[in-house]
């Protein structure tokens, strides 16, 4: 990172945002702040919006001579992201969301850690913080075992190879070699990108020394929608690529189907007067209601404490992530024709 200006690839920063008024201001200030030495650009992808994105992106683009905005007039993240890696200029392409505000040795760190590791592309930890008291329950449970699984990227660990990581800092040459994000994965694109990128004898490197800062969402009914669209993609990928099915991903599916199943099954033990089979069934239920408590209480003592109506918020966020993630992976029916 002490290396000359002169011997530090160009850095785009790349960013697909859609109905982010309220932290696209703020993330592109944390951008702009860089401390990184060498040239940097910012290329933020417009898709049609319900509030006043496009109009902060265009002033932000008058006032700041290192930001450009592209058109994404289909909105979708894949499109978004390949537009902006088109229009920019970057030997490292970093990929930051419109809601994510990265420290200011982010790019700096990135660099040099794709320069030592060798790898194609390097990310790091999606540190959830929220800033009301149900953002700040869902930030605890989108950082927690229970919640999200073991992945790094989520709970932190050792630097290494990964699957995949958040966001990503690329070399532009890689994603030529892939050619670009698949613009027919709306969801789970960063994941199915890594698995290619490796597919290809690339490495994606996870580094515990890179954390962004991610601003859960809002309410209840957005974060059901969003891990519905996330179970529903990762089927997808699934589907392309069965051989990347883990128990990991099986185990929110499988939570849903033994649910509703034993709580099928129980109600039939009580109308057909048979408690035995009542009490089976009724069983699943109960146990994942218990789990839930006891998670939710364990996360919610964790230092530092959720407030009281933080946490008593959890058992519910914990309940609307699995079920909407397990009941979009059983659904499935998200495939198109690739191009």
């Amino acid at each position: 990172m002490n290396a000359p200006t002169q011997q530090l690839p160009s850095v785009s920063v790349i960013m697909p945002v859609i109905n982010e008024e309220r932290h696209l201001q703020h993330s592109i200030d944390r951008i702009l702040e860089q401390n990184y030495p060498g040239a940097l650009e910012i290329i933020v992808a417009v898709g049609p919006s319900r509030d006043r994105t496009a109009l902060v992106a265009a002033d932000i683009a008058v006032r700041e001579d290192r930001v450009r905005v592209v058109a994404n007039p289909s909105g979708k993240t894949p499109a978004g992201l390949n537009a902006a890696i088109e229009a920019a200029s970057g030997e490292v392409i970093v990929r930051v969301d419109g809601h994510a505000m990265i420290p200011n040795d982010y790019v700096a760190v990135a660099v040099a850690t794709l320069q030592a590791s060798g790898a194609d592309n390097v990310g790091g930890i999606m540190n959830a913080e929220g800033t009301t008291n149900f953002e700040n329950a869902a930030a605890r449970a989108m950082t927690s075992r229970f919640g999200v699984g073991g992945a790094a990227f989520h709970l932190g660990g050792v630097a290494g190879p990964a699957l995949s990581v958040y966001l990503g800092c690329f070399r532009r040459a890689a994603l030529d070699r892939v050619g670009g994000y698949d613009i027919t994965m709306e969801r789970a694109q960063d994941w199915e990108m890594n698995l290619r990128i490796r597919q290809s004898g690339g490495t994606v490197w996870f580094t515990p020394d890179l954390k962004v800062t991610y601003r859960p969402r809002p309410t209840l009914g957005a974060l059901a929608r969003q891990y519905h669209d996330y179970g529903r993609w990762r089927r997808e990928v699934a589907t392309r690529h069965p051989e990347t099915v883990s128990l990991r991903y099986l185990a929110a599916p499988i939570a849903v189907a033994g649910v509703v199943l034993g709580t099928l099954l129980g109600a039939f033990g009580l109308l057909m007067g048979l408690p035995w089979l009542a009490v089976l069934g009724f069983a699943a239920p109960v146990g994942y209601l218990l789990l839930d408590l006891v998670a939710s209480a364990v996360a919610a003592l964790t230092k530092p404490r959720l407030t009281w109506r933080a946490a008593l918020r959890l058992p519910l966020v914990y309940a609307a992530m699995h079920a909407t993630w397990g009941w979009g992976f059983l659904r499935g029916g998200v495939r198109t024709e690739r191009n």
